[in-house]
């Protein structure tokens, strides 16, 4: 696939419409549209990386720090008591977008959603 087929590229230029819950110069989260947890989000790159190796070394730290921001805000707005990040790497691993994204989701007890690692 290449950046012009990507729907999170398409995002990131405004092609696509979305509700950006949070933006930076180089990241944008948005809501997963099928949520596994209330508030589920996807932190994303503007640039085109497939994988987390495909991210600069010089990212890496500005890409954790949105998920930290993603993370506050989504435990004030859902009230959550802790908080998963996932990130798939390649088809096999379960990533569905070839577009690097950090799933954050908020959890409370009782909702439903386990990680089994």
């Amino acid at each position: 696939m290449n950046e012009g087929e990507c729907v999170f590229c398409k995002i990131a230029s405004g092609e696509i419409e979305s509700e950006k819950i949070f933006e930076s110069d180089n990241f944008f989260a948005i809501k997963d549209i099928n949520p596994k947890t209330e508030g589920h989000s996807l932190v994303i790159p503007k640039k085109h990386y497939e994988t987390l190796l495909d991210v600069p070394a010089s990212l890496l730290g500005e890409f954790l720090e949105s998920a930290r921001e993603v993370a506050f805000k989504l435990i004030e707005e859902t009230k959550a008591e802790g908080f998963n990040l996932i990130m798939n790497n390649k088809r096999v691993a379960g990533q569905l977008v070839p577009h690097v994204h950090l799933h954050v989701l908020p959890r409370k007890k009782g909702d439903g959603f386990s990680v089994n690692v």
